[in-house]
C-alpha cells in the first residue's frame, strides 16, 4: 500500500452513517497516515467543522439530521476552506449539481474502490496545498518560508527553524487566516510518544514571533493562533 509521507498529519473529518464503511474508510486512512475523525450525522459534522480545524472533509450526504450537501454549505458559508469529497450514492446530474454549488471539490459515487479515494484525496491536498510548491511561500514582503528545507528568507539572509516549529509553521500556513486550537497543534505537530503542552507550544510561538513578527501570527485568545499573510 503506498503512503505520502509528505501529507502526514493530515486531518480529515470523515461523515458516513453506515458504521462498516466508515470504519473500513477510517483504516483504510489511517495506514495511509492521515488522521481522520468519525461522525455519523450532520448536526456532530457541524459542530466538529466549527469547533477543529481540518484539512479535508469527506462527507456523505444521505446522513442524519442535517444532509452532507447543507453541512459543507454551512462551514463554506463560516469560512471552512478545507477541500471537501462527497461520497454518495446520489449520481443525478442535478446531485451533482448540487454538490459543487455547496461547495465541493470532487464527487466520488458509491461503490467506489478505497484506492480510487485514496488517489482522489491525495491529488486534492496536494493541488490545494500552498505547501505543494518547490517554490517558498512569501509571509511577509521581507520573509517567505521553504516548506522542504524548513528554512526561511529573509533580507538578512537565511534562518534554519528548528523541526517542531518548522511543523507549527507549515501547519499555519496550511490554513491562512484561520484559527488554529491548541490541541490541533499539539496533535498535528507532536509525534504520539513526544511529550505535549500549551507551555511548550507557546514557547515555539514565540520563538516564530521573533522572526515574523507578532502581528503575523495572533493570538487569539482562548481560542488558538492564526497567521496572517501580507
Amino acid at each position: 500500500m503506498q503512503k505520502y509521507p509528505s501529507l502526514s498529519n493530515i486531518r480529515i473529518l470523515l461523515l458516513e452513517d453506515d458504521f462498516t464503511l466508515s470504519s473500513i474508510i477510517e483504516e483504510y486512512l489511517s495506514e495511509q497516515g492521515y488522521r481522520v475523525t468519525c461522525v455519523y450525522d450532520g448536526a456532530t459534522a457541524m459542530d466538529y467543522g466549527y469547533e477543529r480545524t481540518f484539512d479535508l472533509f469527506l462527507f456523505d450526504v444521505k446522513v442524519p439530521y442535517h444532509n452532507g450537501f447543507d453541512v459543507l454549505r454551512e462551514l463554506r458559508q463560516n469560512n471552512k476552506k478545507a477541500p471537501a469529497i462527497f461520497i454518495t450514492s446520489l449520481n443525478s446530474i442535478d446531485d451533482l449539481s448540487t454538490a459543487y454549488e455547496a461547495g465541493c471539490d470532487d464527487y466520488l459515487k458509491k461503490p467506489f474502490e478505497l484506492k480510487e479515494l485514496g488517489l482522489r484525496i491525495h491529488a486534492l491536498l496536494k493541488r490545494s496545498s500552498p505547501l505543494s510548491s518547490d517554490k517558498p511561500i512569501p509571509i511577509t514582503k521581507e520573509i517567505s518560508f521553504d516548506s522542504k528545507l524548513g528554512k526561511l528568507h529573509t533580507d538578512g539572509g537565511e534562518i534554519i527553524l528548528p523541526r517542531k516549529e518548522a511543523k507549527i509553521l507549515k501547519i499555519l500556513l496550511t490554513h491562512p487566516d484561520q484559527i488554529i486550537s491548541s490541541q490541533t497543534f499539539i496533535e498535528s505537530a507532536w509525534d504520539f510518544d513526544e511529550e505535549a503542552s500549551e507551555e511548550s507550544l507557546r514557547t515555539h510561538i514565540k520563538n516564530l514571533r521573533k522572526h515574523l513578527g507578532k502581528e503575523t501570527i495572533l493570538n487569539i485568545r482562548g481560542q488558538g493562533y492564526q497567521i496572517v499573510l501580507s
